[in-house]
This record gives C-alpha cells, structure tokens and sequence, in this order.
C-alpha cells in the first residue's frame, strides 16, 4: 500500500533536512567550550526554550501514536495527552527553578552538590542512558512506519533501511551543531507540527460543519462505537485498569524525571527565565494535545479503524493517512516531512543529552576526576553520540511495529522510578544520604528494566516484541505501579538505614540555593 507520491514525499523532506543542516552548521560556529556544546552557552531566552521544550517533547508518540490510540481506541487514547499535559504541572512546580539554580549540565550535578560525587554520577549517568535509550526506540520505531507508509515499503528490511537512514542523520546533527544546533532544529519542529496541526484540524471541523458532536457520531459510524466510551483499552477488566493506573503514574511523574528535558532548563541564563520556558511550553504543548483529540476522532471518521490498522506502519500512520484524505499527496508530504522533522529533532535531543551524561559525568568527573584536558570532554561527547545512534539503530529495527506512544511510556516509567524520587528527596530532604541515592537510583531502574521485561510487552502477547516465546511473569504493560514507590521506598529507606556521613551544611547551602538562585551563577561558569 502506498499512499501520496513517494517522489514529492522525500523531495520536501529532503529539502527540511537541508535548510536545517545549514542552521545547524551556522550555530556549530561557536561551540568552542563544554558550555557552549552541552547548553548552547545559556543564551535562549524563556519563550525560544519553551517552544524548544516544546519541540523536544511533542515526539512521534505525540503526533504518530496518540493519533493513532484516539482513532482506534478513543476515549482512551486521548488518556496519553491528559497525562503527558497534566505532568507538566510537576516540572513547573517542584523541579524547573530549582534545578536551573543548582546545576551546571546535567542532573548528575544537582545530585552530586551535596552527595558523594563518583557514585552518584555513575548512577545517575546510567539511569539517563537507559531512560534515552528507551525513548530513542520509539522514535526509531516510529520512523520506520512512517515512511515504510510514504514510499510503500512492507518488508522490514526496507524499514530497517530508513531506521539506519534517520539514524545517521541524527548522529550528524547532534556532531556538527551540539546544544545550539539541536535547539534551532526544535524550535523549526514545534513551529512547524504546531502549524500542521492546527490546519488539520480546522479541515477536519470545517468538513462537519464545525460541530464536535458530528464528527463524534462520524468516528462511531465509521469506526467502532465504542470509541466514545471509556473502556476500549483499559476497561476491560481489573487487570487493565491496574494497567492504566500504572500508565498514569508513569506519564505523570515522568516528565519531572526525564533527562532530555531537565538538561534543556540549563540554556537559559536565569532560573526566571527557566521558569518562563516551562509555562511557555505548556501552552504550546496543551494546545497541541486539544488537536491531537480532532485528528484522532477525524481518522476514525473518515479513514476507519480497520484501515489505519491494515495500512504498513499500522495504528502510527493514522495522522498520515488522513492528511492524504484531506489534501492530497502535497498536504501528505508536508505532514510528512514535519512528522520526520518531529523525530529528528527529538532523537537529536535524546542523543546530546545521553551523549552529555556520558562525558561530563563518568568521563570527566568519574574516569578523570575532574581533570580533563579543555576539549577532551567534548570529544568524548561526539564519540558517545556515534555509539549510541549505532545502538538506537539497531533497537529502532528491533521493535518495528510497535506502537511509539506506548514505548515513550516505558521511557517515562523509567524516568519516575530511577530520576524522579532522587530529584524530589536531593530538593526537599536534608536527611538525603548518598546511600539512599544509590538505592533509589538503582533499585528504581532495575526493578523497572526487570518488570519490563518479564511483561507482555516482551512476550506473551501478539502484540510482543518477541512473539514466539513466553517467559512473562508480571502481569501488566507498564511498570511505574510498582517500581516509581519501590523507588520512592529505597530512597527513604537507604537514607534511614545506618549512620549517616552527609554533609549538613551542604544540605542547607543547596536548599538556599535552590531556592534563592544565590551561588547559581558562579556554578554555571564553567
């Protein structure tokens, strides 16, 4: 099945990737320090940063995957937006200020102000690695669907081509441009899906009259008239419900954990300004989520469940195929090219960040000590950014097919069982010990991984990534209703257990700190 002119589709995605690698090149000019790599030199203001927040976070699961669970499960589809809306809450609220006045470039700095500094930032580097790693998958998974739709590629060997296409355009992006570079990428993308997005749906509201209720009754009639009520998905039995109360907490605490957008707070010069950023992010991001529900309910309507599920790239190409319908092979190729536009600026983010962790945490801080030759940090980066793109790539083709949605999910559980808990207790608990740091971290981040992976979403199921085997143990989908309070629990427990070596004076530094900016600026120049 191929829909749209293949020809067209990449001419106009090939001239994005052009106009952007020539802004990439432009901002790459002034990367001469780790400041100037890592976080773009602090010179964004609140709004660039909000709308590059915004392109950071509004991935292929956004536009590909919640489209997709809106057309073919409704009501409980448009659940994916209210979580990944309301957790911006929780950002703004507990960590965005405070963790712009206490660090430098990484989560690993916050922690390590006031814990001991080597075992902290090994920790915290591989729960960074494992939570970019598994947000990368999908959004490799979600350009293998999209364009095997766009140029007719059913086989996955020609899937896997494009995985390996995207990924290294990614690893260009990401080497030539750092920070600076990936930043501009985001702000184009976000600009431009928010823009698409809205003259969708302002098509698909034209076309029913701008009355919400007939669309509504046009998806029933076309899809399923279940997808009105809440259920499809997660209604079906106790088990299910366990599901999505898990998928829950996993989106909501997530985002406040996730390091590809607490590594953006450091490229604004001020915590005011990081603050701004986070508001004007969630603007951006709301307003798009209230079109994602639009555009789901219209491809219900006027595509159909069971061709969205049949077409190549199945429950991800809903967004595409109803831009055919609408515009056209041209309006196709637009979404299109911002579809992949969405990813290459996400899977640049993820990339930088994880590549950061690497280098200025276990290189410089751990393996060095702290005495690291002036680019020998950031040549360690861009060695990290060839590596992990080599293995995004080769996890991008193992899960194809797979819904993006659903695997930024994982990301997000892993994100509030490892990150989050030691964030929350380093800003608010003075007791906090290093001990109680390292078993949150790990204990959070193993007990997720395990539970992941003795899950249906490994095996079991027909939906499985490994579908001819069976060895899960755990019930549900999604780990977060276990390991984000395990999490919480080991974080307390380690800092209660035995004598406590910490620093108190430390302690309340940060906490004024935190609080007040003071000191925040003398850390940042680095």
């Amino acid at each position: 099945m191929t829909i749209g002119e293949p020809w067209l589709n990449i001419t106009i995605f090939g001239a994005f990737v052009a106009v952007t690698l020539v802004i990439v090149l432009r901002a790459s000019r002034n990367n001469k320090t780790a400041a100037d790599y890592y976080a773009a030199g602090r010179s964004f203001t609140g709004p660039q940063n909000g709308t590059a927040i915004a392109g950071d976070y509004l991935s292929a699961a956004s536009f590909l995957g919640i489209c997709g669970a809106i057309a073919v499960n409704g009501y409980d589809g448009f659940l994916y937006s209210i979580g990944f809306l309301v957790a911006w809450l929780v950002a703004l609220l507990l960590v965005a200020e405070l963790l712009r006045n206490t660090g430098k470039f990484t989560m690993a700095d916050v922690l390590s102000f006031r814990l001991e500094e080597r075992p902290v930032r090994m920790a915290a580097a591989t729960a960074t690695l494992a939570v970019c790693f598994f947000y990368l998958l999908a959004q490799m998974a979600g350009a293998g669907g999209l364009v095997s739709l766009l140029l007719g590629i059913n086989d996955k060997v020609g899937q896997s081509v494009v995985i390996v296409v995207v990924g290294a355009l990614m690893i260009l992006y990401v080497l030539i441009g750092g920070m600076k570079g990936t930043t501009w990428v985001q702000i184009i993308k976000a600009a431009l899906l928010i823009v698409g997005a809205a003259t969708m749906t302002v098509w698909v509201l034209a076309i029913y009259g701008f009355n919400f209720s007939d669309l509504l009754g046009a998806a029933a009639a076309n899809s399923d008239a279940a997808v009105l009520a809440p259920g499809v998905q997660y209604g079906l039995s106790d088990l299910s419900r366990l599901d999505f109360l898990s998928l829950a907490l996993a989106l909501v605490l997530g985002t406040a954990g996730l390091p590809h957008v607490l590594m953006r707070f450091y490229t604004v010069p001020t915590a005011k300004e990081a603050r701004k950023s986070v508001v004007w992010a969630i603007w951006a991001i709301g307003i798009f989520y209230l079109f994602t529900l639009v555009l789901g309910y219209g491809a219900g309507a006027l595509i159909g469940k069971e061709t969205i599920l049949a077409a190549p790239g199945g429950v991800n190409s809903a967004a595409p195929l109803l831009a055919f319908e609408l515009g056209g092979s041209v309006l196709l190729g637009i979404i299109s090219a911002v579809a992949f536009a969405t990813i290459l600026a996400v899977v640049a983010g993820l990339t930088i960040t994880a590549a950061t962790s690497f280098a200025h945490d276990v290189y410089a801080n751990v393996i060095k000590k702290g005495k690291v030759e002036p680019n020998g940090e950031v040549r360690v980066a861009r060695i990290t950014v060839v590596v992990i793109g080599l293995l995004s790539i080769v996890g991008g083709i193992g899960v194809q097919g797979q819904n993006v949605a659903f695997l930024v999910a994982l990301a997000f559980a892993v994100a509030a069982s490892a990150n989050l808990p030691t964030i929350l207790y380093s800003l608010f608990w003075k007791r906090f010990s290093t001990r109680g740091a390292l078993w949150s971290m790990y204990g959070g981040l193993g007990s997720a991984l395990l539970l992941i992976i003795f899950s249906p979403v490994m095996s079991g199921a027909e939906t499985s990534i490994i579908k001819s085997v069976d060895f899960s143990l755990y019930p549900l989908s999604n780990p977060g209703i276990i390991s984000i309070p395990l999490g919480f629990l080991l974080g307390w427990l380690g800092s209660i257990v035995g004598k406590n070596t910490e620093d108190v004076a430390k302690a309340e530094e940060m906490d004024v700190r935190s609080l007040t900016g003071l000191g925040a600026e003398k850390a940042t120049k680095h």
